[in-house]
């Protein structure tokens, strides 16, 4: 009886030890999708990768808004069909995990255009918060600058 009272000490304390599965993987296929609903032209697509909150944040040049209503709001008044918002690519996406519920994603965004000169397409940085929930991964946190096309 004792050594079973071992061997199960044992599994518990191994189980206690296993690694907890990276989610990188998952994160990237947030924003992978994110970008498809964009390419595809629905917004609200788009909008899934976000937290679906009032206490969502997202900041870019000198704008906060606050809530998933309101950056859904936002975008649309900024891109009100397909044509304005064009093709968006993700790149260098870089991902840190810092918990199991919790990662930052820093990249490179680029929206690409219909008659518009390549060195001018609108282009900048981001860096994002997310938090796991039972819906899987979600942006708590956006913070996008734009870079300056002189």
């Amino acid at each position: 009886m004792s050594r079973l009272i071992v061997v199960a000490i044992v599994a518990l304390v191994m189980t206690g030890c296993a690694e907890t599965p990276d989610p990188t993987e998952d994160i990237l296929a947030l924003m992978r999708e994110a970008e498809a609903g964009w390419n595809a032209g629905e917004i609200e697509r788009y909008m899934q990768c976000y937290w679906k909150s009032d206490e969502l944040r997202f900041a870019g040049g000198a704008r906060i808004n606050r809530g998933w209503e309101a950056v859904l709001a936002s975008y649309r008044k900024g891109y009100p069909d397909q044509a304005a918002m064009g093709r968006l690519t993700f790149s260098e996406l870089d991902v840190t995990v810092l918990a199991e519920d919790a990662a930052v994603v820093f990249g490179r965004w680029r929206l690409d255009r219909d008659g518009e000169v390549p060195d001018a397409a609108p282009h900048g940085l981001y860096t994002l918060v997310l938090r796991r929930f039972e819906a899987g991964w979600r942006i708590v946190h956006d913070h996008t600058s734009a870079a300056d096309l002189d």
